[in-house]
């Protein structure tokens, strides 16, 4: 028999005549074996790291971990595989906790024929899952393969070679509608989509020729044709071999669309605002209360109360029956900087609200800004006559003092009119009337919790991968930080850092962060593990000989350390970042600025700070696939970062449109929720008051 056929036993054990016992029981059954004799938990661990067992048998009395250590360590590895336990001694109550402990049986050594009993069933089922799992893969492919031809029946296909197409298919003409040129040979592919989407579809072609895109990716562009039916399209890229060149396969789905369209029709129908498009009131104020009910995995939800200002002077010069169609043209400029997981509605009369889900309440504002100024710069047109606007933003966010719907709608007008008492054209970002006082409780509870999560070890590290874009991806994680409650329930940072960094606690987290990355980079062989810096860190004058004493006690090489502060941090206090980055550099650490923003003018704090890399500000991925001049300034930091050879790193990254425009404009790695949710990665014991056991598990998306 193969050795790929051969089943492999492990025996943990130090009385090799265990060996003998279970070598004649498994002969006994039959079938091709192999047999490990493993004597301590240390070779164990190396076994499961190198060899794909199939079952083990663990002597109880002879060996120096228990069955539930023996469960613990081989589920990492091997979760599916059986442990049989034998002992001296096995009567019901020893069976009940072996079998309470994670053991399949336990067996009397004594009980040789019993043992063969239970060694023949257990092979048994694993020959049936085997038998499943092969029948599952079959039917599974060949459903793949039965939707692949089902889809390809009705797909508009064009293949491309760089940018240009070269052929399509009837479908796509027929899409598409060129009778002047029947196989639209010579023609860009962008010119059949609006110019916002040309810059995905040109990142997604170079990502797709230079093997970076995936197949199951989907782009959402809109079309350049007038027909509502078809405004909204997904396209999917594929490498392909076309008259003997190397081209990019381009399909679209016209089925899907059609069907989605008629269903979409009826929906809006029945729950959107006609002039907006955006949900009905009461429809707006359901969902809304749901996604407060369901809290998000990470970041912050913010609701916004947007109302343009002076719309009674829009009144008198374009009349009152045109005014819905200024405020439809108002609503269109809203929902293009929108993410896909923003909802929005119409409240009431020229009102409209958007629940935005953001990274953290900065992002909000910067959402805000950039919006208050868009609409200021943007005409609306409206019968031959062009007419200037602006608007008021009001905001407040579901976390801390805004604990419910009623109170987070209250602040988010009570914003808006701060915001429009100060002469409009402005956003503000507010809290309640009584915001101090209920601030002032809120982080009595917090500090107390934040202080006892501490002392209990009831932190987590997670970690968020970071996807290159240019070559294959290396191990690089972000790390974040979670807490977890007495009930065993994961916080969200947005909950307790706030009143950390408010209550002067945020150095004990940061160095607990250092501590266990370094742990999770020892265990995991990261490449690069990047860890935040608090501003009260970044000014503790001891942090540095505490980070090089942990650096030897866990034996880390340096330059696998990232440390990063924000880009407005650094700068506000240039001469501590300068100091700090200087020793950290000497250390052999890297060094990262994050949320850097892409204003030509703080191109100086590169030269100053050298830093290894900058991670572009999250905040600005929503509107960079269809605002063009930010894009070129994004595209004007990455050539001066390539200069000074400092590697860039995008944040937040939500879909597969902003993947594409990074890839054009050069971007090196990406992060967000796109390439993957963040991942708990150390998990303490399930008895909070035993020692410190970390256990280390990664996860990762398909990048």
């Amino acid at each position: 028999m193969s050795k790929d056929k051969e089943r492999l036993v492990a025996v943990l054990t130090t009385n090799k005549q265990d060996m003998k016992l279970v070598i004649s029981c498994v002969r006994e059954v039959g079938g091709e074996t192999r047999f490990l004799w493993v004597s301590t938990a240390e070779q164990f661990a190396e076994v499961l790291d190198k060899e794909t067992i199939e079952i083990i048998i663990l002597n109880m009395d002879e060996y120096e971990s228990t069955i539930r250590q023996v469960v613990k360590l081989k589920d990492i590895y091997l979760p599916g595989i059986p442990v049989i336990a034998i002992s001296k001694k096995a009567d019901e109550k020893s069976i009940a906790d072996a079998l309470k402990d994670g053991a399949s049986d336990l067996v009397s050594v004594k009980r040789k024929v019993r043992l063969r009993i239970i060694l023949k069933r257990e092979f048994r089922a694993l020959q049936v899952e085997k038998a499943l799992n092969s029948t599952l893969n079959s039917a599974t492919e060949y459903r793949k393969q039965l939707l692949e031809h089902q889809d390809s029946a009705g797909n508009a296909v064009a293949y491309v070679l760089n940018g240009i197409v070269t052929d399509a298919n009837k479908t796509w003409i027929q899409l598409f509608g060129e009778k002047t040129n029947p196989n639209m040979a010579g023609i860009p592919l962008t010119t059949y989509f609006l110019k916002e989407s040309h810059a995905a579809i040109n990142g997604a072609i170079a990502a797709t020729a230079a093997g970076r895109w995936q197949a199951d990716e989907m782009l959402t562009v809109k079309s350049a044709k007038d027909n509502p039916a078809q405004a909204i399209l997904e396209l999917s890229f594929q490498s392909a071999v076309y008259d003997g060149s190397t081209n990019v396969r381009v399909s679209i789905s016209t089925n899907t669309a059609t069907t989605q369209g008629k269903r979409r029709q009826l929906y809006d129908a029945l729950t959107r605002d006609r002039t907006t498009g955006f949900s009905r009131r009461e429809v707006f104020l359901k969902t809304l209360a749901k996604q407060l009910n369901d809290k998000p995995k990470s970041g912050v939800l913010t609701l916004v109360y947007i109302k343009p200002d002076d719309f009674s002077e829009v009144h008198e010069r374009v009349g009152i029956i045109e005014t819905e169609e200024i405020l439809a043209q108002f609503a269109r400029q809203i929902n293009m900087h929108m993410h896909p997981s923003d909802i929005a509605g119409r409240f009431e009369g020229t009102a409209i609200m958007v629940l935005l889900a953001r990274g953290n309440e900065r992002d909000a504002a910067v959402w805000g800004k950039q919006l208050v100024t868009h609409i200021r710069k943007h005409k609306f047109a409206i019968n031959n006559q062009t007419v200037n606007m602006t608007c008021s933003i009001g905001m407040a966010s579901a976390v801390e003092v805004h604990s419910n719907l009623e109170e987070l709608v209250s602040g988010s007008f009570d914003a808006y009119k701060q915001a429009k008492s100060a002469g409009g054209n402005a956003v503000i970002l507010g809290e309640l009337t009584d915001a101090n006082s209920r601030l002032k409780r809120y982080d009595e509870l917090w500090v107390g919790k934040i202080q006892t999560s501490l002392a209990q070890k009831r932190f987590r590290l997670a970690q968020l991968p970071i996807a290159g874009l240019r070559s294959k991806s290396t191990q690089m994680y972000d790390m974040l930080i979670r807490m977890v409650d007495q009930q065993g329930n994961s916080i969200i940072p947005s909950e307790f850092l706030p009143a950390a960094e408010r209550n002067n606690l945020m150095p004990a987290i940061d160095r607990w962060m250092i501590k266990s990355s370094m742990e999770f980079c020892k265990a995991n062989g990261a490449n690069k593990v990047f860890i935040r810096l608090s501003l009260q860190s970044m000014q503790d004058h001891f942090l540095i000989d505490w980070v090089r004493n942990k650096l030897e006690t866990t034996n880390v090489d340096p330059s696998c350390i990232v440390l990063q502060i924000p880009e407005q941090s650094a700068a506000k206090y240039i001469r501590e970042t300068d100091t700090m980055v200087k020793k950290l550099h000497q250390m052999g650490i890297n060094f990262a600025l994050e949320h850097y923003c892409v204003k030509a003018n703080r191109l100086h704090i590169l030269d100053i700070l050298r830093p290894n890399y900058i991670k572009i500000d999250g905040a600005l991925m929503h509107s960079l696939v269809s605002d063009a001049a930010l894009q070129e300034s994004v595209n004007l930091l990455t050539c001066a970062a390539s200069e000074r050879n400092i590697e860039t790193i995008a944040e937040r990254v939500e879909n597969a449109n902003t993947m594409a425009v990074l890839f054009q404009l050069g971007i090196h790695f990406m992060q967000g929720h796109y390439i993957h949710e963040p991942a708990i990665v150390l998990q303490e014991p399930s008895n909070l008051n035993n020692a410190f056991e970390p256990k280390y598990v990664t996860g990762g998306r398909k990048t």
